[in-house]
């Protein structure tokens, strides 16, 4: 599958930028939950294995998911019951985390891309479990990119995360328990390479126009959309891209404005 090597290339770039960084420096906390880099890793790493599971192993992905639910439903917190699923820290966590992302992605570049794959809600195909792996690398690693002062060179690889935020278009007001207000409003998006990508019809519900990286932004809540440049005309396309959510779990409000961004240096 392509999305396979997407994701090996999204998971390769983030590495460049957080293999080298000193203990001290992966103690950092970021500007998403003040998650600090280690966490972010760890985070990314707990998820990529119970991907890997999903697909090899779903007596062990049930096994290994079982306890973490466990402790999030008598009121733990997320990055505490990944700390407990995996102690590791500093350079053996990133390295773990690298060598486990290599496996992953062999995996399922030779995987049925519709093969049912076990998730914490309904289960999804091979195709869309790879997929969410890569959105996930490339929202939490903004929060990298951010710390360190960094501008992301993006390429058209995210087009998968625009497709992601098209296909939960529904999913963002059903977790609010809302119905949309109408069909999906029109995309017009301007790739990486200069390409536009168009979604939707012409219509009544809105039209929203930019960088694509910008609405991959606001879809994956590292930017709150009013501090994009992304043109929103009708209340169709204002009502989505104030909460767009493309994850799965609860209902989660985006970042405040001026609080998610690319720090100076």
């Amino acid at each position: 599958m392509q999305q396979a090597k997407d994701f090996l290339e999204e998971s390769r770039d983030l590495y460049e930028r957080v293999g080298s960084l000193s203990s001290m420096q992966l103690k950092e906390r970021t500007g998403f939950k003040d998650w600090s880099v280690e966490t972010v890793v760890r985070h990314l790493h707990f998820w990529n294995r119970m991907a890997y599971w999903a697909l090899c192993d779903e007596p062990q992905f049930k096994d290994a998911l079982g306890p973490v639910m466990a402790a999030l439903t008598s009121g733990g917190s997320l990055p505490a019951a990944e700390a407990n699923a995996v102690p590791e820290q500093g350079y053996e966590l990133v390295a773990e985390w690298r060598e486990l992302y290599e496996t992953l992605a062999d995996a399922y570049s030779s995987a049925d891309p519709s093969q049912r794959c076990a998730w914490v809600g309904p289960s999804m195909s091979a195709r869309s479990c790879i997929t969410a792996r890569q959105m996930e690398t490339w929202a939490h690693g903004q929060e990298i990119y951010d710390l360190l002062g960094l501008r992301r060179l993006n390429t058209d690889r995210i087009r998968n995360i625009v497709i992601l935020g098209v296909n939960t278009y529904g999913w963002t007001f059903k977790v609010r328990g809302q119905e949309p207000t109408g069909p999906m409003p029109r995309l017009e998006l301007r790739a990486p390479s200069g390409e536009i990508w168009t979604y939707g019809d012409v219509g009544d519900s809105g039209l929203i126009r930019g960088l694509a990286e910008e609405f991959c932004q606001v879809v994956t809540q590292t930017r709150n959309i009013a501090d994009t440049e992304l043109h929103c005309e009708g209340d169709g396309a204002l009502a989505w891209m104030a909460k767009a959510q493309c994850f799965a779990g609860g209902a989660s409000e985006p970042p405040a404005p001026g609080t998610r961004f690319t720090r100076e240096g």
